[in-house]
């Protein structure tokens, strides 16, 4: 063999074993029988095998166009198991259903992308809430920060909420000439009772001002800045029972009473 037939041999291993090694960080593994040859058994030669069994050299790939294919397919899938899972709002811990666009009975009523909520955070409504997915992640926020940590050492912690009020064409307070309410954009939420694993429950109406009274103050003060508008029981007469939770859009500091 000559000294050019050796230094093109020598090159050709080189650049086989550096295109081996590039192998895309995201690409999917390749069987193990497209990168090597059919092993012989002992009473085989090189030449009694399958002449049509060859093996292909490694490919160069770029590593960028062979990322962006799999993250696809990652997101795709992802977002197929949170569909399956009944997740909305692109969020997995808020579970319902989307809705199509609510329009109002009266002008200013309706949601334009609403959804239908039963449980979020593993702590359960009691009734599907219509609300927009602005009112169900904040929602979700006070329930993770502020309700699960207050109740933690309280009858096995929280379990569920009994809600009294989510989307309803009305006014506030159902008040003739009132402007209308949170509630006929979607944007409000009721509630009256917080049920704790062991059964027990706690009633905004009885528990305010009797031994309940500290927990239910650490809910509502909670809630101030979260929330647009945070109304409890000594708000007025009308929120003497329950509290009530929404995102209005305000250009001053939220309400808190």
């Amino acid at each position: 063999m000559s000294m050019k037939q050796v230094l093109l041999t020598v090159l050709f291993l080189c650049q086989s074993a550096a295109f081996a090694s590039a192998e895309p960080a995201c690409a999917e593994a390749r069987p193990a029988s497209d990168l090597t040859a059919p092993e012989l058994t002992g009473e085989e030669t090189a030449e009694d095998a399958d002449p049509t069994v060859t093996v292909e050299p490694a490919v160069l790939v770029s590593r960028r166009p062979a990322l962006r294919p799999c993250k696809f397919r990652q997101f795709e899938a992802g977002r197929e198991r949170m569909q399956a899972r009944g997740a909305v709002c692109g969020d997995w811990t808020i579970l319902g259903e989307t809705r199509k666009p609510v329009a109002g009975k009266a002008r200013g009523c309706g949601i334009t992308n609403p959804v239908r909520v039963y449980k979020i955070s593993d702590i359960a409504l009691s009734q599907f809430s219509l609300m927009d997915c602005q009112t169900a992640v904040t929602l979700k926020t006070w329930i993770e920060n502020t309700a699960k940590p207050a109740f933690a050492d309280m009858g096995g912690g929280l379990k569920g909420m009994r809600i009294v009020g989510h989307y309803a064409c009305k006014t506030q307070n159902n008040q003739p000439r009132s402007r209308i309410s949170e509630h006929a954009r979607g944007r409000a939420i009721d509630i009256s009772t917080f049920v704790l694993k062991d059964g027990t429950q706690i009633t905004v109406r009885d528990g305010w001002n009797n031994a309940q009274g500290a927990v239910l103050r650490k809910l509502h003060d909670g809630a101030c800045g979260i929330f647009g508008t945070v109304l409890g029981p000594d708000a007025d007469r009308y929120h003497v029972g329950h509290f009530h939770f929404d995102t209005a859009r305000r250009k001053g500091a939220p309400v808190c009473r």
